[in-house]
């Protein structure tokens, strides 16, 4: 139970966080700092520190990047929670066999739409396969999200 989060305690990713960003950083500042030391020659080693720097830059920035596709996707699982439980508590019945027939976009452009038209709009999605601008431009009671990451 060591690795369970407390209340005030961040979640940490220890192989993310201590290991992986820190050692880009470190490789990225280090190589940098030998190739400006190298730059202008045309030697076998600036081009060899040229190739670690720009190696080491593609891995933070692909490291940086990962970050951001992790969140989007912890928010795609959190909507479609969200319109599970929505659809629960108007209608009294379960999603699930009902998500299994709309695509992910189908549900996230669902999320938009009012209590009252949530379940009518549900089936005509399902119904008329319609794509998430479509579905949002049917929606009457339309309720912004704008906590998106």
């Amino acid at each position: 139970m060591a690795n369970q989060p407390t209340k005030n305690t961040p979640m940490y990713y220890p192989w993310h966080h201590f290991v992986l960003v820190p050692a880009a950083l470190i490789l990225a500042a280090y190589a940098i700092r030998r190739y400006v030391g190298v730059a202008g020659n045309d030697d076998e080693v600036s081009r060899l520190w040229f190739t670690v720097m720009l190696l080491a830059m593609v891995g933070l920035g692909a490291l940086i990047m990962m970050r951001q596709h992790y969140a989007l996707q912890l928010q795609d699982r959190l909507i479609r929670l969200e319109v599970r439980q929505r659809y629960f508590e108007v209608t009294g019945q379960s999603f699930r066999p009902l998500e299994a027939q709309l695509q992910l976009s189908q549900i996230l452009g669902l999320r938009f739409a009012g209590d009252e038209e949530l379940p009518g709009l549900v089936q005509v999605a399902i119904r008329e396969k319609l794509s998430s601008k479509d579905i949002q431009a049917r929606i009457q009671q339309f309720q912004f999200d704008d906590m998106r990451v």
